[in-house]
């Protein structure tokens, strides 16, 4: 067997736990707000943190912020941290990356998705639904940034 496929062989990616790690609900211009004609701007914010427990095991935090207004008044932000424990064993260096940037999100965005919609029913308003989420394209664009960022720091030095 060659070391290629023994390396994948011994690869191990396993969902430990999922939970949430934080809730936040408000409606901070109730009840005037639903006496108003129901125009409403919405604003979606996402982010992604990894932390680290020990050489195999990572925890990896979805965070999504929604907020909604109407004219220019809040109608309600909704915040839900999604995280998740993920035993990582095998895989190169090179893959790491993807996989705790764009695969573990993918793995979190359904809960997430589910949280900010029942607070939102929950708070007397219209349903809304998360739209899906290219997590592979988002970690793609993060990264040039980053190799941007670094390049220019170096010709800065230079």
């Amino acid at each position: 067997m060659t070391d290629a496929k023994q390396d994948e062989q011994n690869r191990e990616f396993t969902v430990q736990r999922i939970y949430t790690k934080d809730i936040s609900f408000e409606t901070p211009n109730s009840p005037a707000v639903f006496q108003q004609e129901w125009k409403p701007e919405t604003g979606v914010n996402l982010n992604t943190e990894v932390n680290k427990l020990t050489d195999t095991v990572y925890e990896v935090t979805l965070s999504v912020t929604v907020t909604t207004k109407v004219e220019d008044k809040t109608a309600y932000l909704a915040e839900v941290k999604q995280a998740g424990i993920f035993s990582i064993n095998g895989f190169p260096e090179q893959e790491l990356g993807p996989l705790l940037g764009a695969y573990c999100p993918n793995q979190l965005f359904p809960y997430v998705r589910e949280a900010i919609s029942d607070l939102i029913i929950k708070g007397s308003f219209p349903q809304m639904v998360l739209q899906p989420v290219n997590f592979d394209m988002l970690y793609a664009q993060h990264q040039q940034e980053l190799a941007k960022k670094a390049q220019a720091e170096s010709e800065a030095q230079h």
